[in-house]
């Protein structure tokens, strides 16, 4: 009979290099296939630190997060927050923060997913084009799967998916290395000249040059900073990416699944191996997108309807255009079945979070909290179901057009927010939590308030305004260095004036003593209620 530690957690008994497999499979998103190619292939050296930032991101997760998290053992970060600090309205509040940041991470994949339907399949539904009705199928299925499933199913296909999609592209490299690929050359030949973009499509596309925003005075080029973001703005999108990762419910909630924290640290190393490895191949495609794609312009044909002068017009398009350039239609079958696993491997462990969130955090806790196991799951897969239908139609309503021109990669850069509101609202709450006694049920309310409302207000503000990516308009696109440094800011002061909750030493040792003081702790409890 499925248990409620079953659904959300898989018993926690998954093994850290399956564990890592299925964070892998979770976190490497369309942003991380489709997009980190994309943002190459439009501005060279300054799509990289896309790379970079979502690489790193593991880095403050295996030091300061993993391990003490897993201790600490809850069935998601809402749970962990509200018993760590003892409050339900802090539990409230972190669950209202997690839907919403779900919801911003969901609408690219859901985006990403139709323009991948649109150039495998190209069939439609009556009365919607073929990318909506990628965007449609794929949510049903993998919310239907989801539903099924819960986090043991969900593992176990995460994990195959990550292999399928690691494989997918070391093979499209390799492809490319055997036609004459080769990483310093295309950099250097591509480099030779001003880099170029298209704007417009069909007819009236035309080719430009891409200014140089960190030295005006200069062209950009494919391999030198300035394309897209001058020192700050690099500086803004890699810390976004790093202190996001830290606040990532769908991924913080995996390490709820590991047995023991040394397991869980265990698993965040190998992902952040595996990360390595996945994002300088990403790298890499790239480049080799730009270079074979531009070569093949004028010797095959299909290129001439998503190509002016041999540059695409939709950057999203640069692994599917690759893949088809070296293998014909296989190529293309299996670059487009990699992004598809990509995009629902992200979908499934998102609707996850919002299972847990919803069905355990909200259902279980304030609205039947005598409910029966069966019935706590039942109010997640509700949950799931509710969460894959508000995504779907944020994604048919935005869509990419009003973006294509202000961002590398439109895919990428809505992860991006994602990323800056969970480093602005949950990251500061968890490490705070975490790492510091002191920590408050106010502090945390107003850390998630300040760091919430902050970037999501950055955010708009940047898109209404058209601000670019450098100097101060970097900090509205990216905005987790100013409005993450006003959460911490805020918590710290709010600590400061109230008082931590009840038996912080217990929790301080449950998540950061040895084994030897957890058992000791635990032994002197039960000798205590024994008399």
């Amino acid at each position: 009979r499925s248990t409620a530690v079953d659904f959300y957690l898989a018993g926690q008994g998954i093994g850290v290099l399956t564990n890592a497999w299925a964070i892998c499979g979770d976190y490497f998103s369309a942003a991380s296939f489709l997009g980190v190619a994309a943002a190459v292939y439009a501005s060279g050296l300054d799509g990289a630190w896309y790379a970079t930032g979502f690489a790193a991101g593991f880095v403050p997760v295996l030091l300061f997060v993993a391990a003490p998290l897993r201790r600490f053992g809850e069935f998601s970060i809402p749970d962990f927050l509200g018993r760590r600090l003892a409050s339900e309205r802090v539990r409230l509040a972190a669950v209202v923060v997690v839907l919403v940041i779900i919801q911003v991470y969901l609408v690219p994949q859901a985006v990403a997913s139709g323009l991948t339907w649109a150039v495998l399949v190209g069939w439609a539904l009556p009365g919607l084009s073929a990318s909506s009705t990628g965007v449609v199928v794929v949510t049903v299925v993998i919310a239907g799967l989801v539903t099924v499933g819960g986090m043991r199913g969900t593992t176990w296909t995460q994990a195959v998916q990550f292999v399928v999609l690691l494989a997918a592209a070391l093979w499209l490299l390799a492809l490319a290395v055997g036609e004459g690929f080769s990483y310093p050359a295309a950099l250097q030949d591509l480099s030779a000249e001003p880099l170029q973009a298209v704007q417009g499509d069909g007819p009236g596309a035309r080719v430009v040059e891409v200014p140089n925003v960190a030295d005006p005075a200069r062209p950009a080029r494919f391999n030198e900073p300035g394309a897209r973001y001058d020192a700050l703005g690099q500086l803004a999108l890699v810390s976004t990416l790093v202190l996001g990762t830290a606040g990532l419910p769908h991924i913080l909630n995996r390490f709820f699944t590991s047995p023991t924290g040394r397991a869980a640290r265990r698993t965040a190393a190998w992902v952040l191996g595996f990360a390595g490895v996945f994002y300088t191949v990403a790298v890499g495609l790239g480049v080799a997108a730009r270079w074979l794609v531009l070569e093949a312009a004028d010797d095959l044909p299909w290129l001439a309807d998503i190509t002016t002068d041999g540059i695409l017009h939709v950057p999203e398009q640069a692994m599917l255009a690759l893949g088809r350039v070296l293998a014909g239609q296989v190529g293309l079958g299996v670059v487009s079945l990699a992004a598809l696993v990509a995009i629902t491997s992200t979908i499934a462990g998102l609707l996850l979070a919002s299972a847990a969130s919803l069905g355990h955090d909200v259902y279980l806790r304030h609205v039947r909290p005598d409910a029966t196991p069966v019935q706590a799951i039942r109010a997640g897969r509700v949950g799931v179901l509710a969460t894959a239908v508000v995504s779907s139609a944020l994604a048919l309503l935005l869509g990419t057009d009003t973006l294509a021109d202000r961002f590398p990669s439109v895919v990428a850069q809505m992860v991006t927010w994602a990323f800056a509101v969970a480093g602005s609202s949950l990251t500061p709450c968890v490490v705070l939590a975490i790492w510091w006694r002191d920590m408050t049920a106010p502090a945390a309310l107003a850390a998630m308030a300040v760091g919430g409302t902050s970037s999501l207000g950055l955010i708009a503000l940047g898109l209404l305004a058209d601000a670019p990516s450098a100097g101060v308009g970097a900090l509205l696109s990216t905005p987790t260095l100013l409005s993450g440094g006003l959460a911490t800011a805020s918590a710290v002061l709010v600590a400061r004036a109230t008082q931590p909750p009840a038996g912080r030493d217990d929790m301080w040792v449950r998540m950061h003593g040895t084994a030897a003081d957890r058992r000791a702790e635990r032994l002197a409890r039960l000798t205590v209620e024994g008399l």
